[in-house]
């Protein structure tokens, strides 16, 4: 393949077949099936709609989808990118997700569930009072959604499209975001945990046909090292060694100095990060809460574990490969080459997974993973929009404005949606050069400048009881002020091209951004300390049932399914609810489910939620999840 060649060499000799498009027209028409088969059913058998719509989950969907949700198109992308650009060490980010997930089940859903909350930012409100806290969580959650996800899944579902057709990056982008509408129009995603399981399915037989077959490309797994040593691209910048893969690419941990992802950050930064994402994300932790019970919570975070083995030998390795097979695309280091190939000049790893794809995918399965891609891409765009507006609308514009009617609420939700993708259009740019163009990294540095507070926050309000409001919200402003500044200098200093001296402030290239959340969790931890034991402590009302201290053991909790008494997330719930939303979701929820009233309207469950388990599958629980351990030990040690 010529060095020179604009983003249009991207339409290959593996032009789309026939058999493609059918493919994907089939992919997207079963997709939007069993989206209405499962909120038909769901709609039947729950409370209220999506807040309480998991009640009843069993163990594989739940694991199915908090894999689903973890691996869209922009980690698939992300993963393999950075796997291109510097080797396995990325991996740690999946494998560290295996003892987070078991402190989900074990430590934080029974903590969560003897609370009676079905929402993260209502856990800090009875925790601590008041609501300024919960008013934070919500903004936050917006700013990460935009830098993020909005953002992040634009760009690597544009970036899939143009890899594909060989179209402009922005055409593309509004491409997705068309598609998007007229998918989430079509209704095929009422129920995402169901949607999530068929396309993790999916996902995973794809990936490992591609993997295969990028494995035979080189010889099989034993030529992997050698030959992405010799991934050298033919045009270089002179003086300089950025063109060389890293000698240290197959060694999980590195230098905590001088490595790229030093084992330090890995070890113990990135648990940090995980338990912000894994155990207080609301999107990931409602996931767990709609389980049966806590056996089936804790054996769906087993499953997920398990799963997040894979992506080292089906997303990673097939990244390597990609660099391998074409060195001058995905392992371009000269500004001019890059900005021809991909628009952006710190590099090009990032289409490394796309063009495997596209390269080496028979017809066929060629178009079912781009319709995986594309149907991941806008199953989160869709939750995204939906729990990001809300977010707005219930938990900060219903403060600001207390009298505001439906109309005005339904108006300023779609607004804000305008607005959030407005903005993450617009930050594309900027995120296209971040962090030597490698998606995943910049997600994970955004991440450590903002989460390690809320990780912090969460961690004492379980563990001690003589946190309390004062000190958990200036903790977290605290945070957030440093988090900002120095995710602000992040941008003004960009990481230098290949060839360009490292001129930046130390904070920034000599702290590592996995170092700096290590230092930004201890310094909230110790600001709301002080601040605790500087003011009065908690009443009981806010502890009881609230801790990992006070939650009943050893019997059922007297917790029961409470309509929500903030009016903020009663009023979220609904917003949520197929089944309460008026006649906009009625109308086609009814034509296709026939729902009586008793459906629309369901009763109260008889039982209240409890956290006892049936002894034999606690067990079987504890045991797999002491195998899982020696498993991601295992690997962790022949990799290291």
């Amino acid at each position: 393949m010529e060095v020179n060649a604009t983003s249009h060499s991207f339409i290959t000799s593996q032009q789309f077949h026939v058999y493609d498009i059918v493919v994907i027209v089939a992919y997207f028409v079963l997709n939007v099936a069993v989206g209405i088969w499962s909120s038909c059913r769901v709609s039947r058998n729950t409370l209220s709609g999506y807040f309480l719509a998991g009640r009843n989950m069993a163990w594989w969907p739940i694991g199915a989808s908090l894999f689903a949700s973890s691996e869209g198109s922009g980690l698939f992308i992300g993963l393999a990118g950075t796997g291109a650009a510097g080797g396995i060490a990325v991996a740690g980010f999946e494998w560290n997700a295996t003892y987070v997930l078991l402190a989900l089940a074990w430590i934080f859903v029974p903590v969560y569930i003897s609370s009676g909350i079905v929402t993260m930012p209502e856990y800090l409100q009875r925790r601590f009072g008041g609501e300024r806290i919960q008013m934070y969580l919500s903004a936050l959650s917006l700013l990460l959604s935009v830098f993020t996800k909005i953002s992040t899944d634009l760009y690597s579902g544009a970036l899939f499209v143009q890899v594909c057709l060989g179209w402009n990056l922005y055409l593309s982008t509004v491409l997705m975001l068309v598609v998007t509408a007229l998918y989430t129009i079509a209704g095929g995603l009422a129920a995402v945990i169901y949607t999530d399981a068929l396309q993790t399915v999916v996902m995973i037989v794809g990936a490992i046909i591609l993997t295969v077959t990028a494995f035979n490309e080189i010889g099989g797994y034993q030529n992997l090292e050698a030959a992405y040593a010799k991934a050298i691209p033919s045009r270089i910048v002179a003086n300089t060694t950025c063109h060389y893969p890293r000698p240290d690419a197959m060694h999980l941990f590195r230098d905590p100095v001088s490595g790229d992802l030093p084992w330090t950050g890995m070890t113990f930064g990135l648990t940090i990060l995980a338990a912000w994402y894994w155990c207080t994300d609301q999107v990931i932790v409602q996931r767990t809460l709609s389980a049966k019970n806590l056996s089936h919570a804790k054996a769906g975070s087993i499953l997920a574990s398990y799963l997040k083995m894979l992506p080292m030998i089906f997303i990673i390795m097939p990244g390597m490969i990609s660099r391998v097979l074409y060195p001058d695309v995905v392992g371009c280091v000269v500004p001019e080459v890059c900005v021809e190939v991909c628009g952006a000049e710190v590099g090009c790893s990032n289409i490394a997974y796309p063009k495997l794809v596209i390269e080496l995918m028979p017809s066929g399965l060629r178009g079912l993973m781009i319709a995986v891609m594309m149907a991941a891409l806008m199953s989160s765009l869709t939750s995204i929009f939906n729990s990001s507006s809300t977010l707005f609308t219930m938990d900060i514009w219903r403060k600001i404005r207390n009298n505001a009617d439906e109309k005005e609420l339904l108006l300023v939700g779609r607004i804000v949606t305008v607005v959030l993708v407005a903005i993450s259009v617009v930050w594309i740019p900027i995120l296209q050069s971040a962090n030597s163009g490698q998606l995943f990294v910049y997600i994970q540095s955004v991440t450590s400048y903002l989460a390690p507070p809320v990780t912090a926050v969460f961690a004492l309000a379980i563990f001690w009881k003589r946190a309390n409001e004062q000190g958990a919200f200036w903790g977290l402003m605290v945070g957030l002020a440093v988090g900002m500044a120095r995710m602000i200098m992040e941008f003004v200093y960009p990481f230098p091209r290949c060839g360009i001296p490292d001129e930046r402030p130390s904070i920034l290239k000599d702290v590592h951004y996995l170092h700096f959340a290590i230092i930004l969790c201890i310094l909230t931890i110790g600001v709301v300390v002080m601040i605790s034991l500087l003011t009065d402590p908690p009443p009981q009302s806010q502890v009881k049932n609230l801790t990992w201290w006070t939650i009943p053991k050893g019997r059922t909790p007297d917790i029961k399914l409470r309509k929500i008494s903030t009016r903020s997330h009663s009023t979220q719930a609904e917003n949520n609810d197929p089944a309460q939303n008026g006649t906009r979701s009625r109308s086609w929820s009814n034509a296709f489910c026939s729902q009586t009233e008793a459906a629309v309207n369901p009763p109260k469950p008889r039982n209240p939620r409890s956290i006892r388990e049936d002894p034999f599958w606690a067990r079987v629980c504890c045991v797999n999840a002491i195998i899982l351990i020696c498993v991601n030990i295992f690997c962790y040690a022949y990799f290291a």
